[in-house]
């Protein structure tokens, strides 16, 4: 499995904006998409306009699927102009759960 660290600033006035779109990505990620394991949306406690999100993904390729993802091009979209900088994103590969572990967790995600 392979995760991704993104960290968003967002523009000040933006915040409630940026998080009420980006549901619709999250949710739509472990949802819809076969391959994506995990979508944790993060708010930094010291700057409240900084985001970040811990995403796991199978593989490249679902990393991918993800980025083409209907859910995901809408939400990009939508908040782009919000950005306060570029996000700044920090690939990994992970250790801990194990590859089926994470396959095992994924049936939870559904239980908002």
């Amino acid at each position: 499995m392979i995760s991704i660290f993104v960290t968003i600033d967002i523009k000040p006035g933006f915040k409630e904006a940026f998080l009420d779109s980006l549901m619709g990505d999250a949710q739509g990620s472990v949802r819809d998409e076969p391959g994506c394991y995990r979508f944790d949306v993060l708010q930094d406690q010291e700057n409240p306009n900084r985001i970040r999100l811990y995403e796991v993904y199978a593989d490249e390729a679902a990393l991918e699927a993800h980025r083409q993802a209907p859910h995901y091009t809408k939400w990009r979209s939508t908040v782009e102009d919000w950005f306060d900088g570029d996000p700044q994103r920090v690939l990994t590969s992970t250790i801990f759960p194990s590859d089926d572990g994470w396959r095992k967790q994924k049936p939870g995600l559904l239980n908002w």
